[in-house]
């Protein structure tokens, strides 16, 4: 992921960043806060590993050739 990717990416959720402002309530704040932050980090995880496997059980296997320059 480039710089301009992940700008981009946190460009998308900066107004609804700013819109927290005009809550009154801490916990809600709070709250939207944090889930924003989620998706935030879910989707620059996803484009720094790739996409997510439709099987979470699924484990890609390890192979220590690969590691050898």
């Amino acid at each position: 992921m480039t710089k301009e990717e992940f700008l981009a990416v946190a460009e998308k959720r900066y107004d609804a960043l700013q819109e927290l402002n005009q809550l009154s309530s801490f916990y809600d704040y709070e709250k939207i806060f944090l889930q924003l932050w989620r998706e935030l980090g879910r989707e620059v995880l996803e484009k720094n590993l790739g996409s997510v496997s439709t099987n979470r059980r699924k484990k890609k296997l390890y192979d220590p050739r690969a590691d050898r320059n």
